[in-house]
């Protein structure tokens, strides 16, 4: 884990030219001596500045892509690298042009490995849409293929990569993130011997090349959102646990998706080693785990590139215990939030207080608000973060009968449709025989959405399969709650008699 890390993915600036003089020359090391001049540097970002993109650690270049807009019919396939960057001054630079081509992306050595690389091209093709160009264009190095050139030809060493019988370090990352070969360049990039001067002209299609002119915005309008409907089993100690975490975080960015949720105290099956103890000592050992599963999680969000609603956690904070989560943002920023009401189960064998803290959380994709379980069940909650602009609302939740279960969903649904804002619920399932107060579960994650005509006529955009281990996926868009605040059959935000009655939140908390 990078300690205290943020990870910023924003414009390359002019200012940033001296770490990124640095960086360049310690990612280039198998290429002394190449890297783009301040000139250079300038020249790009005067012509084309939401071409070049840099990702930023600790104030540190960790990677760049840089890349102009060209008109592609003015260049045949057998091109070279300075025919299509047309020297130092980048005169092949068009805004009327159709393509945007790839002239540089690098990664520095310390941060390879974060999938930093995947986010740099991912922004590529979000601007690629916006700017309603044909495709993204590049030609890349083969720089594994010198150690095959003797028995393969390059035709048959591209075979090789893409069935996986060989890995190309800069080749099988381009595959792995949908770009295809379009044709093999000899010649491409003189002074190549890695290569032996051989390029691949890597092709990615756009295929809304159709859609109007979009202007770039880091803030997206569909966002997808990954449920993890928790499977309650014993494990044989925390690294298994953590095993488990890591199979969905993985398995859910690999859909994209723009958030992942757990459930209310996924993390109980752990107390089995604690069952000989009472059950507030016994989760107050759980508690010892909740720094380690949070550096965890955070660790996962950076490298996976999600943002990971953590579910909830007991924590000890001074003589009192508490029922606490984490938003951990791709970033490397996180961020707390804490079960308010506390059950009079929670209160009665666990000793638990509520917390204090209500409050929106500012993400890559709008404000989100998170209420774990009972929580959810009062109204004034929800309400005052739609004050606050929450576009969606993420509801861990454990329980152990369907009732229970049931006053979770059925609130759930109305706090949608009374703030007019997607729900999130996602919840565990399965038996922990050997943990006392945790003995059963039942649960169906599920998105609820408000009930209009531009949303699904029950209110329900998605739901699992009841009381099965899954995963639930599901693209919600925040431009459809914008037309609802404005234009919705009704208006249940704009139309309060705020003549009559007034919420307030107190607590200097909450400011």
């Amino acid at each position: 884990m990078i300690d205290s890390a943020k990870i910023e993915l924003r414009y390359l600036s002019v200012k940033d030219y001296k770490e990124l003089k640095i960086s360049m020359i310690e990612s280039y090391d198998s290429m002394p001596g190449e890297y783009w001049s301040e000139g250079e540097i300038k020249n790009l970002i005067k012509k084309f500045p939401e071409g070049q993109l840099c990702i930023v650690i600790d104030e540190k270049i960790a990677g760049c892509a840089l890349s102009i807009i060209v008109d592609y019919n003015k260049f045949d396939d057998n091109h070279t690298y300075l025919q299509i960057i047309g020297g130092e001054t980048f005169s092949t630079h068009t805004k009327t042009g159709d393509v945007l081509y790839g002239i540089d992306v690098f990664i520095h050595p310390e941060y390879r490995g974060m999938r930093l690389g995947r986010r740099l091209y991912e922004a590529r093709k979000e601007l690629c849409e916006q700017l309603n160009l044909k495709a993204i264009v590049f030609g890349g190095r083969i720089p594994n293929y010198g150690q095959y050139a003797e028995e393969l030809t390059p035709k048959k060493y591209i075979e090789k990569v893409k069935l996986k019988e060989i890995h190309d370090p800069v080749l099988s990352f381009q595959l792995s993130n949908d770009f295809h070969v379009k044709k093999v360049i000899k010649g491409y990039l003189p002074g190549d011997h890695e290569s032996k001067e051989y390029a691949t002209l890597m092709e990615w299609n756009n295929i809304y090349y159709t859609k109007p002119d979009k202007i770039f915005t880091s803030q997206k309008t569909v966002v997808r959102l990954g449920l993890v409907q928790w499977q309650m089993r014993l494990f044989k100690n925390f690294d298994a646990l953590v095993a488990q975490i890591e199979f969905f975080v993985d398995a859910v960015s690999d859909y994209q998706s723009d958030f992942i949720l757990f459930p209310e105290l996924f993390n109980a099956p752990l107390m089995a080693d604690y069952n000989h103890l009472n059950e507030a000592e016994a989760i107050r050992s759980l508690a010892s785990y909740t720094d380690r599963l949070l550096e965890t999680f955070s660790d996962f969000a950076i490298t996976y590139n999600i943002n990971i609603i953590t579910g909830s956690m007991p924590q000890i904070i001074g003589e009192h215990m508490y029922n606490v989560g984490y938003l951990c943002r791709r970033d490397g920023s996180y961020e707390r939030y804490e079960k308010l009401h506390i059950t009079p189960a929670e209160e009665s064998a666990w000793g638990m207080k509520g917390g204090t803290k209500l409050k929106t959380m500012d993400t890559d994709c709008g404000k989100i608000g998170v209420l774990i379980c009972y929580d959810v069940e009062f109204p004034e909650l929800p309400r005052l973060l739609a004050e606050q602009e929450m576009n969606i609302l993420f509801v861990p939740f454990m329980t152990d009968t369907q009732n229970g279960y049931s006053r979770v969903r059925l609130c759930a649904q109305a706090r949608a449709i009374e703030n007019e804002c997607y729900v999130a619920i996602a919840g565990s399932v399965g038996n922990l025989p050997k943990v006392n107060n945790m003995d059963i579960q039942y649960a169906q994650s599920a998105v609820f959405t408000p009930s209009d005509f531009s949303f699904p006529v029950n209110g329900i955009k998605a739901e699992a399969t009841p009381n099965t281990e899954s995963t639930l996926l599901v693209d919600v868009d925040l431009d459809l709650l914008k037309e609802l605040h404005n234009f919705g059959s009704v208006r249940n935000l704009k139309d309060r008699r705020l003549d009559l009655y007034k919420l307030k939140l107190k607590g200097k908390d909450n400011n």
